[in-house]
């Protein structure tokens, strides 16, 4: 197990000693620097909680995937996640709306954390959009998919798998969501919503586009004899789907500070426990073991999608988020240990059945 976190650990060790520095720097009191490691610990463990699931997801991922793919997921992957979307994404978001330059945006961060956080927050409804629709066409693609053969909810999951035989019915059912939620938000939100949502959509079927591309070069050179696995499409899929899984917690940072570095130092944690869990996830083969685990997954990803689309009009906490997608993996866990333990358990048993 320690193997697994062991980088975590001495990343850990080194954002809190940053952490405790920059508090003293602040502040010149010891009172200043516990306030500032309990806030990064607070945030890391935010962190973790709203991303277990995207641990899962990424597992059934990256479990196709070579070693080296694996290992640059866990290491180019993690610069993504912590320069691009904890530090660069926030400051993207305030350059373009108040019209800044990039380095007048990390001076307003550093010497104005409340306008920057106003600015941020102003953002939530395009972020909203654009996060929920890729995330819930994520955990719609799994469940509308004809080929799938063990369910969990069976009642539910199998006349989702018959759906799936209508071409593009995933799309037309966010497009609805999308309409229905804009109608209860006023005229300007409602068409930064849309847009939003629409252009979610476009990434999550360029990703696959490429994805697909990629996998048929790949099909071609194995039939030439080339054994060697890219992965680049994965890799791709993995870095746009962790982007969206990191809105809901960059925003949600925002209720315990507004300092860029502090926010940054927390999160950064937190991904990278959740990058080191996806690793052991697909090393020990916990999917394989836990079978209803992967659905358990899914279900909390079109969850945390129709409460980001959701959010665009109703606050919902941050905490109602976590425990939602933890609860649905707790019981997709429970039911798959319950599944095993059954006398002659097989592949074609269904729960309920």
């Amino acid at each position: 197990m320690l193997r697994f976190y062991k980088g975590s650990m001495i990343f850990t060790l080194v954002c809190l000693a940053l952490g405790g520095w920059y508090g003293f720097m602040q502040s010149g009191t010891m009172t200043g620097v516990a306030q500032v490691l309990w806030i990064v610990v607070v945030l890391s463990v935010l962190e973790i909680s709203l991303s277990f699931d995207n641990a899962v997801v990424n597992a059934s991922v990256l479990k196709d995937m070579d070693e080296v793919w694996q290992w640059r997921f866990l290491t180019w992957g993690m610069v993504i996640a912590v320069f691009g979307m904890r530090i660069v994404f926030p400051l993207a978001i305030v350059a373009i709306a108040a019209g800044l330059s990039p380095i007048e945006a990390v001076h307003l961060s550093l010497n104005n954390p409340r306008q920057y956080e106003a600015i941020v927050s102003s953002a939530h409804t395009g972020i909203a959009g654009f996060g929920g629709a890729f995330l819930t066409m994520v955990g719609l693609k799994f469940f509308f998919n004809a080929d799938k053969e063990v369910h969990w909810i069976t009642l539910i999951e199998t006349q989702l798998a018959k759906f799936s035989r209508v071409d593009a019915i995933g799309i037309a059912f966010l497009l609805l969501a999308l309409y229905l939620i804009s109608l209860g938000l006023p005229d300007e939100e409602a068409l930064t919503f849309l847009i939003a949502g629409l252009l979610g959509i476009v990434a999550f079927i360029a990703v696959e586009a490429v994805g697909t591309v990629l996998e048929h070069r790949e099909q071609a050179r194995n039939v030439a004899g080339a054994a060697m696995r890219s992965g680049l499409g994965g890799f791709l899929y993995l870095n746009v789907l962790d982007a969206s899984f990191s809105f809901d917690g960059v925003i949600g940072a925002f209720a315990l500070s507004n300092n860029m570095i502090v926010i940054a130092l927390g999160l950064s944690i937190g991904a990278m426990f959740v990058r080191s869990m996806t690793i052991m996830l697909v090393r020990k083969g916990t999917l394989a073991e836990y079978r209803y685990l992967e659905h358990g997954a899914f279900w909390a990803i079109i969850a945390l999608g129709a409460i980001m689309l959701l959010s665009a009009r109703i606050p919902i906490p941050e905490t109602v988020t976590g425990l939602i997608g933890a609860t649905l993996i707790g019981i997709s866990l429970w039911w798959s240990v319950r599944h095993a333990r059954k006398p002659g358990a097989s592949e074609e048993a269904r729960p309920g059945d």
